[in-house]
């Protein structure tokens, strides 16, 4: 045992004596285990995390199955899934969380609110933290007027102050009840928010929008296949007697709550994770390369102690505790990378995403340590066994002037190659994105966003209930705007241009006659097109004179035109089916074209836009729309548009006192906004790439100088026959571009399945999986000219071999 810590000891102070190869080996190590360990510890807290529920493996989500979403459904299919067989309760929670208008304490304000029944927490098997849950009745449309509090609202609104129980809060002007308060843990189980209101369950379940989850808590020795097959039958039989024909061909079942909750987010998470393996992957092939050559260096020792008859465990003690101090020491360096790229995350997600604070947890820890012993030993009993493979009597009798260079050339060159591969993938992943933000910044969009301001706010339901009185709002607003210093022009709207890309209204419509379409549905008032430069094409834009009570008009956009009307649209009918009054269309006459506002993107059609006055809304649909969106006021200025808040809150404040606003900003920052999936995606895959880049520089830096170094004999000698210094640095230079040549083919072809398969993960962050010509290119140049770099120090020594030396054998 003395004899083993003395060869550990001794293994130690060299390294520590020389510790640049203990350098470069950890830090490898260390960018490798420290990313696998962030991306581990995010799907960890994301998606393996148990929900804090009593038997939460029972709870199953049941409704329409769609890839990407969790299964909804409506009103009317909640009703038919009552008393299903082998489900002890069920449960509906609102799918979105609109924001309303409150008041506290005298306060206008916005807050998220979510809905629920009163069999939701029971399902759950939660309780109130304090008060009550709803009752029978009061989820109900004429039931009493009451509200919960979640516990984050409660603390911050309160300051967690129990007598909260039984004040009055006005959501929406009307005053309601404060019963309970949800516990901590709601935010885990549901869809977030500040307040939760009871869902408006009709009697006869009326309703076909799926809008909803349902819970369901399956009892004891049912399985979620069996309440599957129900559900089937069930939503089937329930379209074939309702007029909700695009369901007619959807899948229904159950699956585990869990996974339906996390859907979604696990789409971006697969990519995180599959880059994060990647670069680990890389990490380890290098570990493994720079072991294996730091063994075959100990080929003469390992010689000399074997000749000497020195036993197995001490021939291979030396390497093994050296690679046990580079894991330990990557390890370390591992995890305070793991420790600072959770700190980024923790800033850039927010809670309610990873279920609570973002933290690294101990088993992330323990594992990082684990893979990074693991990778060390393995690797260096891997470069033991190809170095006794090749230990022979011509060691010693040559004096190690061969260096092993007929037994390792062809193990290094294919690690090189197989990084060079897996770099190729992670570069061409964040080309995809890097190609998609330049589309982005070249493309042509049909509007002006310069030096506009907005204001979003929705009208107080219970002080503007109709058209008719949000209209009147809004003519007041923008008259007292267009008062304000600096200010060309106003205009109102229900949405903005490429505000859809966050929060779209969409509504099917279609000319007489023909197939519905899914189109933008705007409201603007009659200068909205000249504020933001919105060409006309033929006919006419909105007047003042269509308001209600006139002759329903509408415009349209040339995609829209071109879609349905064949180009022809002016003075046809343009019909909205079920969107003002159930069972009776509305109807427009078309009085003009104008330029879309979104430009062309690859293959994808433009989206159909279609205008309303605002004042023609039907109340029906402005019901609809504002129970998910706010209204709109756009702004052009002079100057900074930031720079109009204070003075435009104010304006608000003075004319409607009791109403909230959501958010004063610009419209650039909306734009910005817009395009943050593709950016959220480059910085995801360009970290790994960048690691993966110096990854596989360091490798190849590694692999040549050693090669260099083992043939410096063979060198010499080719100097002394005549060989010029740029001759022999070209000849190592073709070696070692051969191999990023090589890893360069196969990596592309590699490259263009992995986007197909993670083609969700890039669309759920706003990019398609294209993989085309300029990113291979860009990927190809990049690589060549990072591995000529790795090259050419090894390459410039090489050529400044000097033959006599080598050849006296000094």
């Amino acid at each position: 045992m003395t004899i083993l810590f003395t060869e550990i000891w001794q293994a130690w102070r060299a390294s520590l004596r020389r510790p640049g190869f203990l350098l470069l080996a950890a830090s490898v190590l260390a960018l490798g285990v420290g990313a696998s360990a962030v991306a581990f510890n995010l799907v960890d807290q994301v998606l393996l995390k148990p929900l804090p529920l009593p038997q939460a493996s029972r709870l199953v989500a049941v409704g329409r199955l769609q890839p990407g979403w969790p299964p909804r459904v409506s009103m009317r299919q909640y009703a038919a899934l009552q008393d299903l067989d082998g489900v002890r309760s069920i449960g509906l929670l609102a799918f979105i969380t609109p924001t309303v208008n409150i008041v506290s304490e005298g306060v206008p304000q916005r807050v998220v609110a979510g809905y629920i029944d009163h069999d939701l927490l029971p399902t759950l098997g939660m309780r109130p933290q304090l008060g009550r849950n709803f009752v029978a009745g009061e989820d109900s449309p004429h039931g009493p007027p009451v509200v919960m509090l979640t516990h984050d609202f409660w603390e911050r609104q309160y300051a967690g102050n129990p007598a909260a129980i039984g004040q009055v809060l006005k959501v929406e002007g009307t005053p309601r009840t404060i019963i309970g308060v949800l516990p901590e843990t709601f935010v885990a189980v549901g869809t977030g928010g500040d307040i939760v209101l009871p869902a408006m369950l009709t009697p006869d379940g009326t309703g076909d929008e799926p809008l909803y989850l349902a819970i369901a808590r399956l009892a004891d020795g049912t399985s979620t296949a069996a309440v599957g097959a129900q559900v089937e039958a069930r939503l089937h039989a329930d379209v074939a007697g309702s007029a909700a024909s695009h369901d007619e061909h959807a899948h229904f079942g159950a699956s585990d709550y869990h996974d339906a909750l996390h859907v979604q987010g696990a789409r971006v998470l697969e990519l995180f994770q599959a880059s994060a393996l990647l670069v680990l992957l890389i990490a380890l092939v290098n570990e493994a390369n720079l072991l294996l050559l730091r063994a075959l260096a100990r080929q003469r020792d390992i010689a000399v102690r074997s000749a000497m008859g020195a036993r197995h465990w001490r021939l291979a003690a030396p390497l093994l505790a050296e690679s046990l101090l580079v894991g330990l020491l990557g390890a370390a360096l591992g995890v305070l990378l793991a420790l600072a790229g959770v700190a980024v995350l923790r800033s850039l997600i927010p809670a309610e995403v990873t279920g609570g604070e973002l933290h690294l947890g101990v088993h992330t820890l323990l594992l990082a340590v684990l893979v990074s012993l693991l990778a060390t030993l393995a690797s260096a009993m891997l470069g033991l066994w190809r170095a006794r493979a090749i230990v022979s009597f011509d060691e010693l009798r040559e004096g190690g002037r061969s260096g092993g260079t007929r037994y390792q050339g062809r193990v290094n060159r294919v690690m090189v190659t197989t990084q060079v591969m897996l770099t190729v993938v992670l570069l061409c992943a964040c080309g995809i994105f890097l190609r998609k933000s330049w589309d982005d910044a070249r493309a042509q969009w049909g509007f002006d966003y310069s030096n506009v301001a907005t204001v979003a706010l929705a009208p107080v339901q219970a002080d503007y209930p109709d058209v008719r009185a949000v209209t009147a709002l809004s003519q007041h607003l923008v008259e007292r705007m267009r008062q304000l210093p600096g200010v060309l022009d106003v205009a109102a709207s229900t949405s903005l241009p490429l505000d859809d890309f966050l929060g779209s209204f969409g509504i099917p419509a279609h000319a007489p006659g023909g197939g519905a379409t899914f189109v933008l549905y705007r409201a603007v008032g009659p200068d909205y097109f000249r504020l933001f430069g919105i060409r006309l094409q033929r006919g006419r834009l909105f007047t003042p004179d269509d308001r209600q009570g006139s002759e329903a008009v509408a415009i349209i956009g040339q995609a829209m035109a071109e879609r349905l009307y064949g180009g022809q649209a002016l003075g046809r009918q343009v019909q909205m089916d079920d969107a003002a009054h159930p069972g009776k269309s509305w109807t427009a006459r078309i009085v003009g074209v104008v330029d879309d506002t979104y430009p062309q993107q690859d293959s994808r059609p433009k989206p159909a836009e279609l205008y309303v006055p605002l004042a023609q809304i039907p109340d029906v649909v402005m019901a609809n729309f504002r129970s998910l969106e706010s209204m709109h006021f756009a702004l052009r200025v002079r100057g900074d548009a930031a720079g109009y808040a204070k003075a435009l809150r104010e304006i608000v404040a003075a004319v409607a006192p009791q109403q909230p606003i959501a958010q004063v900003r610009s419209m650039r920052s909306i734009f910005d906004e817009a395009s943050d999936g593709a950016q959220t995606g480059i910085w995801i895959c360009g970290v790994f790439a960048a690691m993966a880049l110096l990854l596989a520089g360091a490798g190849l830096y590694a692999v040549m100088a050693v090669a260099v170094a083992a043939r410096e004999h063979e060198l010499g000698v080719r100097s002394a026959l005549g060989a010029s210094p740029a001759r022999l640095a070209l000849l190592v230079l073709r070696g070692g571009m051969a191999q990023i040549v090589a890893g360069l083919a196969l990596g592309l072809a590699l490259a263009a399945v992995f986007p197909r398969v993670f083609q969700a993960s890039f669309a759920q962050l706003g990019s398609d999986a294209r993989f085309g010509p300029w990113v291979a290119g860009g990927v190809c140049m990049l690589l060549l000219a990072f591995g000529l770099l790795a090259c050419l120090v090894p390459a410039m020594r090489a050529g400044r071999t000097q033959p006599m030396r080598v050849l006296q054998g000094d």
